[in-house]
C-alpha cells in the first residue's frame, strides 16, 4: 500500500525469505561460508542454528541458489513426518519417482539415486529446516542415511538448520554418534545496531529506494532497540512503521511511526483494529478517486 507512496518499485519488508533481500551481516556471512566450505570438502553432517526470525531460512535459500549445477538438492522444511514419509519426501525432492513400498524398499531406491548421481559427479545434498522438530527416531534415521558410502566417498552430505534447542538435542548421550559426527557448526546471530540500519537501507536499496533516506537516526534505533536486532522483527516493525507514515502523510518515518507499529504488533487488540480500520478507509478512498478519475470526474 505504501510503496506507491514512497517510489518504492516493490514491498520492502515481505516475510518471506526472498535470497534477493539477502543481507549478509557478520555471523550470516560466516554462517553461508561454513556452509559452502562443508559441502566443497565433503563433510559429512552441517549444523546451522540460530533463534527464531534471525535469517536461517533466507540463508539456506542463498544456499540453495549457489550450489545449483555440482549439486544435486533435496530440502525438507517440514521434518514432524514418519521415517517413511521422510525418505520419501526426500526422493520426491531430489526428483526420483515415487516409490510405494516398503521403507527398506524407498532406502533401497535412494541408494540407487545417490549411486547413479557419485557416478555422474554430482554430489547429493540433504537440507533439514527446522530441525528441532525431529524426533529422536527421525534423528536416528537421519545418522544411518549418513551411513550411504562407497569406499572412497560419503554419497549423501546432510545438512541440519534449526533453532538453538537443536544444539541441545545433538548433545544428548543418546544422540552422541549423530553429535560426534556433526563437522561443521555455525550460529546466526541477531544484528547490531550497525547492522540494523545497514539491513534496513540494503532492503529498501533492492525494493528501488537506494540512495535515499526514510528513516529518521532516533527511528532507526528504535526499530534495533525494539527488535533487539532481529530481522524478522524488524522487517514487522518496519513494515508497519511505513504504513503509519504512509497514513499521516509524513516524508519520514519517525520514532512515533516506530511506536504505534509496534502497539499495532502487540497483544492490544483495540489498537490493531484502529489502524486496520483506518488502512481500510484508505484504500477505500484511493479506489474511490481511481474511480472517478476514470470517470471523468477528476480534471
Amino acid at each position: 500500500m505504501y510503496e506507491r507512496y514512497f517510489h518504492l518499485e516493490e514491498r520492502p519488508f515481505s516475510l518471506t525469505p526472498d535470497p534477493d533481500f539477502l543481507f549478509l551481516s557478520g555471523s550470516h556471512r560466516q554462517a553461508l561460508e561454513h556452509l559452502l566450505y562443508g559441502l566443497e570438502t565433503g563433510e559429512g553432517f552441517i549444523v546451522i542454528t540460530g533463534d527464531i526470525g534471525v535469517g536461517k531460512t533466507t540463508v539456506c535459500r542463498a544456499l540453495l541458489q549457489k550450489v545449483s549445477g555440482a549439486f544435486s538438492t533435496a530440502l525438507v522444511l517440514n521434518p514432524m513426518l514418519t521415517e517413511k514419509e521422510l525418505i520419501r519426501g526426500i526422493l520426491d525432492d531430489f526428483g526420483v519417482e515415487a516409490i510405494h513400498g516398503t521403507k527398506k524398499d524407498c532406502l533401497d531406491a535412494l541408494n540407487r539415486f545417490l549411486l547413479a548421481e557419485a557416478e555422474s559427479g554430482r554430489c547429493p545434498v540433504l537440507i533439514i529446516d527446522e530441525a528441532q522438530n525431529l524426533s529422536a527416531g527421525l534423528l536416528e534415521q537421519v545418522r544411518l542415511l549418513s551411513n550411504l558410502e562407497t569406499e572412497k566417498r560419503k554419497l549423501l552430505q546432510i545438512v541440519l538448520i534449526g533453532q538453538k534447542e537443536l544444539r541441545g538435542m545433538l548433545a544428548l548421550p543418546s544422540l552422541r554418534q549423530l553429535g560426534q559426527r556433526v563437522t561443521v557448526r555455525a550460529e546466526i546471530l541477531p544484528l547490531t545496531l550497525k547492522e540494523t540500519s545497514r539491513y534496513i537501507d540494503h532492503r529498501l536499496g533492492v525494493a528501488g529506494g537506494a540512495g535515499r533516506t526514510f528513516l529518521s537516526s532516533g527511528a532507526a534505533r528504535a526499530i534495533f532497540r525494539r527488535s533487539k536486532g532481529v530481522p524478522r522483527r524488524i522487517n514487522m516493525l518496519c513494515d508497519r512503521a511505513f504504513l503509519s507514515a504512509y497514513l499521516r502523510g509524513g516524508a519520514e518515518i519517525g520514532r512515533k511511526d516506530v511506536s504505534r507499529a509496534e502497539e499495532s504488533l502487540s497483544d492490544n487488540p483495540g489498537m490493531a483494529r484502529r489502524l486496520w480500520r483506518l488502512v481500510a478507509w484508505v484504500s477505500h478512498m484511493d479506489i474511490l478517486l481511481a474511480a472517478l478519475a476514470i470517470s471523468g470526474g477528476i480534471v
